[in-house]
This record gives structure tokens, C-alpha cells and sequence, in this order.
């Protein structure tokens, strides 16, 4: 059984569903566009 950091630590990085960048968010973020597209959609 796996140690949770490793676990944690295997876990890919977020991608915007939009244009595929990696997303930097805090824990407890739910996002799931970067700031950038949501920024467009705002517009």
C-alpha cells in the first residue's frame, strides 16, 4: 500500500479544460479553466 505523499506526489498536475495550460490553484480550488480563460469568458 502506498504511503498518501506518495500518492499525492504521483497525482499529474491540473490542465485547464480549455486551452490545456497547467493550472497553479490552491488546495481547496475547484477550478477548472486557468486564469486566463476564465479571464475570456468574463470579457
Amino acid at each position: 500500500m502506498k504511503r498518501s505523499v506518495e500518492f499525492f506526489k504521483s497525482i499529474p498536475p491540473k490542465k485547464c479544460s480549455e486551452c490545456g495550460a497547467h493550472i497553479y490553484e490552491q488546495a481547496e480550488s475547484y477550478l477548472m479553466e486557468c486564469d486566463r480563460c476564465l479571464t475570456k469568458k468574463e470579457e
